[in-house]
């Protein structure tokens, strides 16, 4: 089932790859960031290596909802991007950050502690990336 969801995965970061080429890019990482984060019902920013990354997606996966993940340390514009994210957060550590509906939800604490208090099937729901 692991392999099936680190397909799934890596199919989703391809193909936002391939889309981005054929887009015009904004040259503001703040911009880029917001414009990935509304293309899909969730997205992950992530590093390919972080541990917390690994845990947010399995988590999603584990509830049948299919992220759109986009690894940072992948992307040629990362670093930017990656700088962008920490500022949104506060100046906190910039991965992972998840967007549900185009809105941000935060890191992995946010997540987690909307998972435990109930609130994040519902925004999983409304975003239309799960229909419990």
């Amino acid at each position: 089932m692991y392999q099936a969801a680190e397909s799934s995965w890596a199919g989703n970061y391809h193909n936002n790859i391939a889309t981005r080429r054929g887009s015009s890019s904004s040259s503001d990482p703040l911009e880029r960031v917001v414009r990935l984060a509304s293309g899909s019902a969730v997205v992950i920013f992530s590093v390919s290596t972080c541990c917390m990354c690994h845990a947010v997606k399995r988590l999603f996966c584990g509830m049948g909802v299919h992220p759109t993940v986009y690894e940072l340390d992948q992307d040629p514009k990362g670093n930017e991007m990656e700088r962008a994210l920490s500022r949104l957060l506060g100046n906190a550590p910039a991965v992972p950050v998840v967007f549900i509906g185009g809105k941000l939800i935060g890191a992995m604490d946010r997540v987690m502690a909307s998972h435990i208090n109930g609130t994040l099937v519902p925004l999983l729901k409304e975003a239309g990336a799960l229909w419990l």
